[in-house]
């Protein structure tokens, strides 16, 4: 069983799917918890109060990650409630297509401020904190298989998810003297509501049929990696990408 006794787990966009999941996973294994959000504060405060009704730790801040400034407010912030950071999760990010000739340059430019700067200003943000703890510290960063095949419709999508995928192994380098992990997560089709729209046009049952494993994966699923990813069973684990979609890859 992982223990994540001691830890105060950072989620950015923890409010709902995935990163929801990954704040009751960390927290279910001990660790106290933070949820920042946009915009949905009852979404955010619904996690908490899971949270705390188990016995757990967890705290709630607004801050618009692709905004410079407000992560770095959001996590000092965090830390005078929780205590010390000792991991970060970047799930932040939107699910957007569209075919290259309607696309235009506020489409592409707010797909890569959401996926991709958000992304950057939270590892800037828990790198400043972990090395003036001194302690290391796990950053996990949610990308997509998208970002490791490609996606049609989905281009810019999937340009950002492969972008944040070279930043982590970029990242892994630069702060591994440090004692700072930083790792992906990289999810295939998932039960989201950011994914659903998609899932309903294309037919679960068509979707379920792609995966080797019969089925469309969960939050909890994602969840689950991003907990091992976190805790101390993965003390030699960094620049690596965690591909959790059902053997779908196998399929091409």
């Amino acid at each position: 069983m992982l223990d994540l006794t001691g830890q105060h787990v950072f989620i950015v966009g923890g409010s709902r799917g995935i990163g929801a999941a990954a704040a009751l996973s960390a927290a279910g294994q001990g660790a106290a918890v933070t949820i920042n959000y946009v915009s949905n504060a009852s979404a955010a405060e619904a996690v908490c109060d899971k949270i705390r009704a188990a016995g757990g730790k967890c705290f709630a801040i607004q801050a618009d990650a692709s905004q410079e400034g407000a992560l770095e407010t959001a996590v000092d912030a965090a830390t005078a409630e929780l205590g010390p950071l000792t991991g970060i999760v970047v799930s932040a990010g939107i699910f957007e297509g569209l075919p290259i000739e309607e696309m235009t340059v506020d489409f592409w430019d707010k797909v890569m401020a959401i996926n991709l700067r958000t992304t950057f200003l939270a590892v800037k943000a828990a790198t400043a904190r972990f090395r003036a703890a001194g302690k290391g510290g796990s950053i996990v960063i949610y990308t997509s298989t998208a970002g490791q095949r490609g996606s049609s419709v989905f281009s810019a999508y999937a340009t950002s998810k492969g972008a944040q995928i070279l930043f982590m192994k970029s990242m892994a380098l630069e702060l591994a003297a440090d004692k700072i992990r930083v790792n992906c997560v990289a999810p295939a089709w998932t039960e989201t509501d950011m994914a659903a729209p998609s899932l309903d046009s294309l037919g679960r049952e068509k979707v379920a049929a792609g995966f080797p494993l019969g089925r469309i994966g969960l939050p909890t699923d994602i969840a689950a990696a991003t907990t091992f990813l976190l805790s101390p069973e993965a003390a030699f684990i960094t620049g690596s990408t965690i591909t959790v979609d059902g053997g779908m890859d196998m399929r091409g």
